[in-house]
């Protein structure tokens, strides 16, 4: 529909010249007015003004100049002209709202320029076409109000004018904490609500979406100071960093190459999101540079202030395309939709902006025109057609401060005439006898509720934001632009806020496919902990792996946390689970292969004992100590049976039944050995008749070392059990994801108090061995007992240290290893040789063969001494 009727206007026949049509835009009006009972001032940037040498020259010599060249127009603005006709049009009509009394306008452009910033106001002040300073030439009070201020600048220098005549000024512009400074600008009323909780909405949308790294952009004045600050501080409780801040110049000349430079340095910041904060001419700058430098893959976040710029330009702003800006909620205000698709130049035809924009958009002209015989319009022409960048339709922030700002006005003035009438209506009063300083007690303490069912007061002290809408910026070819609402954010509370966003609806960037990163670092992944880089912000940091029985399971975890003793970390280290509780059981590969050496050797054991008793009268036999032989034997099966108790599920029984049997059973053995030695010392060197010591070995005095011996450990045990026994523990780090029930020693001195004893034993056994090792003698076993002690002593030596460096099911393994390794080499040592003569040699296991053996060695014996 709307190309078809752009192209109809497009082919229609043109009756004005070109000439005259360019006359018709360069011919500037000083205001645009409309009597009334009562008139408000407006002050809208409805055009920019070219700032040459000749006009920035300042001199007492000359005027000031007066003429002014219209450089661009500005028509999206041109919504806050329409806003104020409309507002002023209900009120009008309202019979409740100041009956009998008609309010008037005058309009004047606000020129965004630091040398006519007060043109407009003098003009307003004079009454004039001509600027008389310090010189109030009205007549009369009709003049009660203005509305002026999209930029604080052009605010605070009419304020200080105004202030001198104690006008009252109401400020539809973003709020300015330097503005609300009753004691520099006691006239000066703001229309918008703080917006303290700004830092808070954007912070919650970074965190939202992740964006820990990011760049800021604000103006170069104390707002944006002011902003920085705040943002930085909220920033830092977030853990979000700054990559980069950039102060925005001011805009003094359109296009000018210096105010552009600073964009180069966009495309050398890291960060991927970029805030935008800052006032309408620094702002302006920004988007005279998206011109020039093209920048994408870049998210833009501003604030509601933006559009006071996007709608204002007619290029593609491609560097902007899916942009968040934040703007305050407000209500939709009945019937202003409805007025903007009906109104037209004709209906206010003292309004030549109105006639300028009609020409500019639909090249045609109504009747009564300002701007020539221009082809009359089609009927259904409407502010509906316009080009998606001059959206007129959608009302702005500012539009809706203007709108309420008329109603602050007219309410105040209903309430003061109904005052001065004292009846309680003003229907009597002929001509209200209003002036501007009167009206500040009662708008200090205004309150009202408007069409849309929002309360408006002018109070500083307690206007606030408590909602935000979150607009994504769409930008299309030939300049189309659309905002769309894709979430709010609500503040109730310090500690009640809340974000909602509509991620489905977003559109993002170019370059961009998902939503973008912005981060210095990557996230660390559960499982790793962030270890902060040095000389850098927190959000630059390395990811380094949980260290051991620690795990992470949230991303960028500032530390690691321990497994409980029960459980332990997963491959990945991000959760904990419950660890199986096991032993060296008998199902045990390692416990089946240690239980079956065990009994393997306990049969050996007792075949062998079975045949010293079956050849118990052999010579063999009978020659070291039957008693001895059957004793050691015995106390050999024992041990290797006692190695059982050491394998399965641990209890409390056994715990003690392991130390006491183990230590009791080889002290038998090893003082068995020790009886023999000596036995065989006895037998040795105590030959000669009558000598005392040859009744001991009749006597059979060596084998009470076996009951000292093993009463001295036996009391050793006792202690042992009786101040610090052994008891159930658990192993819960020795092997992963396991834990080893095993029993605990209980008193560490005491165990190695039994193994110090027996260790004595066994080096004193190896020491009489290793000295009777070569006496002569057919049947002497001095040799094997010196090499099954040095078996021994080298099999327990060795199982100190590798005791105490193995863990859990290894350690207790080890232990049952080396009580198996020491018995087999008694055993071996001291049995196999015999067991070998019994067996296969019989012949030699007689008297005669000792005999005849006996006479052999004595004969070399003398053959050797000769």
């Amino acid at each position: 529909m709307f190309f078809f009727i752009s192209l109809f206007l497009l082919l229609k026949p043109v009756y004005t010249s070109w000439k005259e049509v360019s006359q018709c835009f360069t011919y500037l009006c000083p205001s645009v007015q409309r009597d009334g009972d009562l008139v408000l001032g407006g002050f809208f940037p409805i055009y920019y003004v070219n700032q040459g040498s000749d006009v920035s020259r300042l001199s007492f010599l000359f005027p000031p100049k007066t003429e002014v060249t219209a450089m661009r127009w500005f028509w999206k603005n041109y919504q806050y002209v329409l806003a104020f006709y409309f507002a002023i049009k209900e009120i009008n009509k309202d019979s409740q709202l100041l009956p009998n009394v008609t309010l008037g306008f005058h309009i004047y452009n606000a020129l965004a320029s630091d040398h006519f910033t007060l043109w407009s106001t003098l003009l307003w002040l004079c009454g004039s076409p001509r600027q008389i300073p310090n010189y109030h030439c009205q007549t009369h009070s009709k003049f009660i109000a203005i509305l002026a201020g999209t930029a604080a600048a052009f605010s605070a220098e009419t304020g200080t004018l105004l202030e001198l005549y104690k006008f009252p000024q109401v400020t539809y512009g973003p709020f300015d904490p330097s503005l609300s400074d009753k004691d520099q600008y006691p006239s000066l009323y703001q229309m918008a609500p703080k917006d303290s909780i700004l830092v808070h909405a954007i912070t919650s949308l970074l965190m939202h979406f992740g964006w820990t790294w990011v760049a800021v952009f604000v103006s170069d004045d104390l707002k944006g100071e002011q902003f920085l600050r705040d943002l930085e501080a909220e920033m830092l409780k977030k853990g979000i960093c700054v990559a980069l801040t950039e102060k925005l110049p001011a805009t003094q000349i359109m296009y000018a190459s210096s105010d552009i430079i600073f964009m180069s340095r966009i495309r050398v910041s890291s960060a991927n999101v970029h805030i935008l904060y800052g006032e309408i001419r620094s702002l302006i700058t920004v988007d005279i540079s998206a011109v020039y430098f093209l920048t994408t893959g870049k998210v833009w976040i501003m604030t509601a202030k933006w559009d006071i710029v996007v709608y204002e330009t007619d290029h593609m702003l491609h560097s902007f395309h899916g942009s968040f800006s934040f703007s305050p909620h407000k209500g939709e205000v009945p019937g202003f939709r409805h007025f903007l698709q009906t109104t037209n130049p004709s209906q206010f035809p003292e309004d030549f902006y109105f006639s300028k924009l009609w020409l500019s958009m639909f090249h045609c002209s109504l009747p009564g025109s300002q701007c020539g015989a221009i082809d009359v319009c089609p009927p259904n022409t409407s502010l509906e057609l316009l080009p998606g960048n001059i959206d007129v339709m959608t009302m702005s922030d500012s539009s809706y401060f203007i709108y309420n700002a008329v109603y602050a006005v007219a309410h105040v003035l209903h309430k003061m005439l109904l005052e001065q009438t004292g009846v309680g209506s003003p229907e009597n009063s002929e001509q209200p006898g209003l002036l501007p300083w009167q009206l500040h007690p009662y708008l200090k303490k205004i309150e009202f509720k408007n069409s849309a069912g929002y309360s408006i007061f002018l109070d500083g002290k307690r206007q606030h934001v408590a909602q935000y809408d979150i607009q994504n910026t769409l930008n299309f070819p030939a300049g189309l632009s659309l905002l769309v609402k894709v979430g709010e954010f609500v503040s109730k509370g310090p500690l009640d806020q809340g974000l909602v966003i509509k991620e489905e609806i977003i559109e993002w960037p170019l370059g961009f496919t998902e939503i973008p990163h912005s981060v210095c670092s990557k996230s660390c992944a559960p499982g790793f902990t962030k270890v902060p880089q040095e000389e850098r912000p927190v959000c630059c940091f390395t990811c380094v792996f949980c260290p051991e029985r620690h795990v992470s399971n949230q991303t960028d975890a500032e530390q690691c946390s321990q497994c409980p003793k029960h459980e332990y970390p997963n491959r990945n280290r991000d959760r904990c689970l419950p660890k199986t509780v096991d032993c060296l059981s008998f199902e045990d590969p390692l416990g089946m292969a240690l239980n079956l050496i065990a009994l393997c050797f306990s049969v050996l054991t007792a075949l062998i004992l079975g045949i010293f008793v079956k050849h118990r009268d052999t010579a063999i036999v009978k020659a070291n100590n039957r008693t001895l032989s059957y004793t050691l034997l015995i106390s050999l099966l024992l041990c290797f049976l006692c190695s059982l108790l050491f394998i399965g599920r641990p209890h409390r029984i056994t715990c003690i039944l392991q130390q006491m049997t183990f230590g009791l059973v080889f002290t038998v053995a090893v003082s068995s050995v020790l009886a023999k030695t000596i036995t065989v010392v006895l037998a040795f060197k105590v030959t000669a008749p009558g000598r005392r010591m040859r009744n001991l070995l009749i006597s059979g005095a060596p084998n009470y070392i076996i009951p000292i011996c093993t009463l001295i450990q036996l009391t050793l045990c006792g202690i042992w059990m009786g101040t610090n026994p052994p008891y159930i523990d658990t192993d819960v780090h020795s092997e992963h994801g396991h834990i080893i029930i095993v029993c605990n020693k209980g008193s560490l001195t005491a165990f190695y108090c039994v193994l110090g004893y027996l260790g004595f034993l066994a080096l004193l056994s190896f020491t009489v061995a290793f000295l009777a090792r070569n006496l002569p003698d057919t049947f002497n076993e001095a040799k094997f007992l010196t090499f099954s002690m040095l078996v021994f002593c080298s099999v327990w030596v060795t199982f100190l240290p590798v005791y105490h460096s193995s863990k859990g099911k290894v350690m207790v393994a080890m232990e049952v290893f080396s009580i198996l390794a020491s018995s087999a080499g008694l055993l071996g040592c001291i049995f196999a040789p015999k067991c070998y003569i019994i067996l296969t040699r019989s012949a030699n296991n007689s008297l005669t063969s000792l005999k005849k053996r006996k006479n052999v060695n004595g004969n070399g014996l003398s053959k050797h001494s000769n």
